[in-house]
Protein backbone atom coordinates (compact mmCIF):
# COMPACT_ATOMS: atom_id res chain seq x y z
CA UNK A 1 0.00 0.00 0.00
CA UNK A 2 3.05 2.43 1.29
CA UNK A 3 4.52 1.80 -2.37
CA UNK A 4 1.73 2.09 -4.36
CA UNK A 5 0.89 5.25 -2.72
CA UNK A 6 4.51 6.69 -3.26
CA UNK A 7 4.09 6.13 -6.81
CA UNK A 8 0.64 7.48 -7.28
CA UNK A 9 2.38 10.57 -5.47
CA UNK A 10 5.41 11.07 -7.73
CA UNK A 11 2.82 10.15 -11.21
CA UNK A 12 0.99 13.10 -9.25
CA UNK A 13 3.82 15.21 -8.89
CA UNK A 14 4.32 15.09 -12.68
CA UNK A 15 1.30 15.96 -14.03
CA UNK A 16 1.33 18.94 -12.01
CA UNK A 17 5.01 19.48 -13.62
CA UNK A 18 3.98 19.25 -17.25
CA UNK A 19 0.80 21.08 -16.66
CA UNK A 20 2.52 23.88 -15.39
CA UNK A 21 5.21 23.42 -18.27
CA UNK A 22 2.33 23.67 -20.78
CA UNK A 23 0.57 26.67 -19.08
CA UNK A 24 4.04 28.60 -19.12
CA UNK A 25 4.54 28.41 -22.55
CA UNK A 26 0.98 28.40 -23.80
CA UNK A 27 1.04 32.04 -25.83
CA UNK A 28 -2.89 31.50 -25.62
CA UNK A 29 -2.58 31.46 -21.78
CA UNK A 30 -4.52 34.22 -19.44
CA UNK A 31 -1.24 36.12 -18.13
CA UNK A 32 -1.91 35.65 -14.82
CA UNK A 33 -2.32 31.58 -15.37
CA UNK A 34 1.23 31.92 -17.27
CA UNK A 35 2.27 33.98 -13.99
CA UNK A 36 1.08 31.06 -11.97
CA UNK A 37 2.75 28.46 -13.82
CA UNK A 38 6.14 29.96 -13.61
CA UNK A 39 6.29 30.30 -10.17
CA UNK A 40 5.10 26.71 -9.61
CA UNK A 41 7.70 26.18 -11.60
CA UNK A 42 10.62 28.39 -10.08
CA UNK A 43 9.22 26.79 -6.34
CA UNK A 44 9.78 23.71 -7.77
CA UNK A 45 13.36 23.90 -9.15
CA UNK A 46 13.84 20.69 -9.67
CA UNK A 47 16.04 20.26 -12.89
CA UNK A 48 13.27 19.79 -15.57
CA UNK A 49 11.00 22.38 -13.75
CA UNK A 50 13.88 24.88 -14.48
CA UNK A 51 14.25 23.45 -18.25
CA UNK A 52 10.17 24.21 -18.55
CA UNK A 53 10.92 27.81 -17.18
CA UNK A 54 13.79 28.35 -20.23
CA UNK A 55 10.85 27.34 -22.83
CA UNK A 56 9.09 30.50 -22.14
CA UNK A 57 11.68 32.17 -24.13
CA UNK A 58 10.42 30.22 -27.38
CA UNK A 59 7.01 31.91 -27.42
CA UNK A 60 5.90 34.89 -27.93
CA UNK A 61 2.64 35.87 -26.37
CA UNK A 62 -0.07 38.29 -27.72
CA UNK A 63 0.98 41.20 -25.48
CA UNK A 64 4.38 42.50 -26.32
CA UNK A 65 4.97 44.13 -23.18
CA UNK A 66 3.96 40.87 -21.27
CA UNK A 67 5.67 39.02 -23.25
CA UNK A 68 8.92 41.03 -22.37
CA UNK A 69 8.19 41.29 -18.74
CA UNK A 70 7.37 37.48 -18.17
CA UNK A 71 10.82 36.64 -20.47
CA UNK A 72 12.89 38.88 -18.08
CA UNK A 73 11.50 37.59 -15.06
CA UNK A 74 12.45 34.23 -15.98
CA UNK A 75 16.36 35.75 -16.87
CA UNK A 76 16.05 36.87 -13.45
CA UNK A 77 14.80 33.94 -11.60
CA UNK A 78 17.51 31.53 -13.33
CA UNK A 79 19.99 33.75 -12.30
CA UNK A 80 19.44 33.73 -8.99
CA UNK A 81 19.19 29.85 -9.49
CA UNK A 82 22.73 30.34 -10.49
CA UNK A 83 24.84 27.01 -10.72
CA UNK A 84 21.52 24.56 -11.19
CA UNK A 85 20.34 26.86 -13.95
CA UNK A 86 23.72 26.11 -16.43
CA UNK A 87 22.30 22.47 -17.41
CA UNK A 88 18.54 23.11 -18.28
CA UNK A 89 20.12 27.02 -20.07
CA UNK A 90 22.32 24.50 -22.34
CA UNK A 91 19.73 22.14 -22.98
CA UNK A 92 17.31 24.96 -24.18
CA UNK A 93 20.03 26.78 -26.41
CA UNK A 94 20.86 23.29 -28.39
CA UNK A 95 17.26 22.78 -29.12
CA UNK A 96 15.76 26.06 -29.63
CA UNK A 97 15.64 28.49 -32.25
CA UNK A 98 14.99 31.58 -29.84
CA UNK A 99 18.24 32.41 -28.03
CA UNK A 100 18.64 35.83 -27.05
CA UNK A 101 17.56 35.50 -23.40
CA UNK A 102 18.90 32.51 -22.54
CA UNK A 103 21.88 34.22 -23.84
CA UNK A 104 21.61 36.53 -21.26
CA UNK A 105 21.18 34.01 -18.77
CA UNK A 106 24.71 32.26 -19.71
CA UNK A 107 26.54 35.75 -19.54
CA UNK A 108 25.61 36.03 -15.88
CA UNK A 109 25.90 32.80 -14.25
CA UNK A 110 28.88 31.29 -15.89
CA UNK A 111 33.21 32.51 -16.29
CA UNK A 112 33.84 34.20 -19.22
CA UNK A 113 36.02 31.15 -20.68
CA UNK A 114 32.98 28.46 -20.15
CA UNK A 115 30.40 30.91 -22.05
CA UNK A 116 32.83 31.02 -24.55
CA UNK A 117 32.81 26.96 -24.75
CA UNK A 118 29.28 27.42 -25.22
CA UNK A 119 29.12 29.51 -27.93
CA UNK A 120 31.21 27.44 -29.80
CA UNK A 121 29.29 24.27 -29.62
CA UNK A 122 26.27 26.30 -30.94
CA UNK A 123 28.45 27.95 -33.30
CA UNK A 124 29.57 24.59 -34.67
CA UNK A 125 25.78 23.99 -35.38
CA UNK A 126 25.73 26.86 -37.51
CA UNK A 127 27.99 26.79 -40.51
CA UNK A 128 28.19 29.27 -42.09
CA UNK A 129 26.20 28.90 -45.56
CA UNK A 130 22.34 28.57 -46.56
CA UNK A 131 19.87 27.63 -43.52
CA UNK A 132 16.24 27.66 -44.18
CA UNK A 133 15.94 29.81 -40.63
CA UNK A 134 18.82 32.08 -39.82
CA UNK A 135 17.32 32.84 -36.28
CA UNK A 136 20.05 30.85 -34.27
CA UNK A 137 22.82 32.27 -35.72
CA UNK A 138 21.34 35.75 -35.75
CA UNK A 139 21.02 35.97 -32.09
CA UNK A 140 24.04 34.51 -31.05
CA UNK A 141 26.17 37.11 -33.49
CA UNK A 142 23.99 40.04 -31.80
CA UNK A 143 24.35 38.77 -28.33
CA UNK A 144 27.99 38.37 -29.18
CA UNK A 145 28.62 41.77 -30.44
CA UNK A 146 26.72 43.38 -26.96
CA UNK A 147 28.33 41.11 -24.47
CA UNK A 148 30.48 43.26 -22.96
CA UNK A 149 33.44 40.48 -21.74
CA UNK A 150 34.26 40.05 -25.58
CA UNK A 151 36.71 41.25 -27.09
CA UNK A 152 38.31 41.28 -30.84
CA UNK A 153 40.27 38.40 -29.85
CA UNK A 154 37.70 36.63 -29.30
CA UNK A 155 35.07 37.75 -31.93
CA UNK A 156 37.04 37.65 -35.20
CA UNK A 157 37.49 33.09 -34.97
CA UNK A 158 33.79 33.18 -34.23
CA UNK A 159 32.34 36.13 -36.55
CA UNK A 160 35.02 36.50 -39.53
CA UNK A 161 33.69 33.68 -41.27
CA UNK A 162 29.62 34.57 -41.68
CA UNK A 163 30.69 38.01 -43.19
CA UNK A 164 30.62 34.93 -46.21
CA UNK A 165 27.10 34.14 -45.03
CA UNK A 166 24.49 33.51 -47.69
CA UNK A 167 22.08 35.52 -45.39
CA UNK A 168 22.39 39.44 -45.90
CA UNK A 169 21.20 39.90 -42.37
CA UNK A 170 23.80 37.58 -40.73
CA UNK A 171 26.56 39.09 -42.88
CA UNK A 172 25.56 42.54 -41.73
CA UNK A 173 24.91 42.11 -38.10
CA UNK A 174 28.50 40.05 -38.09
CA UNK A 175 30.14 43.23 -39.58
CA UNK A 176 28.23 45.04 -37.10
CA UNK A 177 29.46 43.34 -33.78
CA UNK A 178 32.93 42.84 -35.27
CA UNK A 179 33.12 46.87 -35.78
CA UNK A 180 32.37 47.18 -32.12
CA UNK A 181 35.54 45.93 -31.28
CA UNK A 182 39.13 46.80 -31.71
CA UNK A 183 39.84 47.89 -35.86
CA UNK A 184 43.47 46.84 -36.07
CA UNK A 185 42.12 43.29 -35.43
CA UNK A 186 38.54 43.74 -37.30
CA UNK A 187 39.57 46.24 -40.09
CA UNK A 188 41.48 43.65 -42.46
CA UNK A 189 37.89 41.43 -42.02
CA UNK A 190 35.59 44.53 -43.09
CA UNK A 191 37.70 45.28 -45.57
CA UNK A 192 37.79 41.27 -47.09
CA UNK A 193 34.06 41.65 -47.20
CA UNK A 194 33.76 44.48 -49.30
CA UNK A 195 36.35 43.66 -51.81
CA UNK A 196 34.79 40.04 -51.94
CA UNK A 197 33.98 39.34 -55.67
CA UNK A 198 31.08 37.29 -54.95
CA UNK A 199 29.54 40.37 -52.67
CA UNK A 200 26.67 41.45 -55.05
CA UNK A 201 24.25 43.29 -51.76
CA UNK A 202 24.64 46.85 -52.38
CA UNK A 203 23.10 47.78 -48.89
CA UNK A 204 25.76 45.82 -47.20
CA UNK A 205 28.61 46.71 -49.09
CA UNK A 206 27.88 50.64 -48.55
CA UNK A 207 27.46 49.61 -44.69
CA UNK A 208 31.01 48.05 -44.85
CA UNK A 209 32.55 51.23 -46.47
CA UNK A 210 30.33 53.17 -43.46
CA UNK A 211 32.17 51.31 -41.33
CA UNK A 212 35.72 51.16 -42.61
CA UNK A 213 35.40 55.19 -43.20
CA UNK A 214 34.14 55.78 -39.79
CA UNK A 215 36.93 54.08 -38.16
CA UNK A 216 39.52 55.50 -40.42
CA UNK A 217 40.40 51.97 -41.10
CA UNK A 218 43.94 51.64 -42.69
CA UNK A 219 43.71 50.06 -46.15
CA UNK A 220 47.42 49.16 -46.36
CA UNK A 221 48.08 47.00 -49.67
CA UNK A 222 44.10 47.02 -50.41
CA UNK A 223 43.78 50.53 -51.81
CA UNK A 224 43.66 49.35 -55.39
CA UNK A 225 41.25 46.36 -54.16
CA UNK A 226 39.06 48.64 -52.99
CA UNK A 227 39.34 51.70 -55.05
CA UNK A 228 37.94 48.64 -57.77
CA UNK A 229 34.97 47.61 -55.17
CA UNK A 230 33.48 51.24 -54.88
CA UNK A 231 31.12 50.54 -58.47
CA UNK A 232 27.35 50.72 -58.41
CA UNK A 233 25.25 53.84 -56.73
CA UNK A 234 25.30 51.80 -53.15
CA UNK A 235 28.88 53.12 -53.14
CA UNK A 236 29.17 56.19 -55.32
CA UNK A 237 29.59 58.35 -52.39
CA UNK A 238 33.19 57.11 -51.41
CA UNK A 239 36.57 57.41 -52.60
CA UNK A 240 39.84 56.46 -51.36
CA UNK A 241 42.56 59.20 -50.00
CA UNK A 242 45.73 58.81 -48.48
CA UNK A 243 44.86 55.57 -47.90
CA UNK A 244 41.71 55.44 -46.10
CA UNK A 245 38.04 55.20 -47.13
CA UNK A 246 36.23 58.35 -46.64
CA UNK A 247 33.24 59.97 -47.72
CA UNK A 248 33.13 62.48 -50.69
Amino acid sequence: MFRRTMVFGLFSKEKALQRNIAKATNKLSQQPDRWSAMENLRKDGSEEAIYGLTRRFSIVSQKSSEDEQEKQWVVDVLVEKGEVAIGPVRRYLKNHAQLAFALQVLGKIVPKQRVLEVIDELLASETPGYTRDPERRLDLIKWLGEWPQATAEDLVPRLAPYLKDHSEDVRWFAAEALAKHGMPEVGPQLIEALTNPEEEAGRFKRRLAELLAEHKVPLDGRVDAVKGALVGPALAGFTVKDGRLIVR
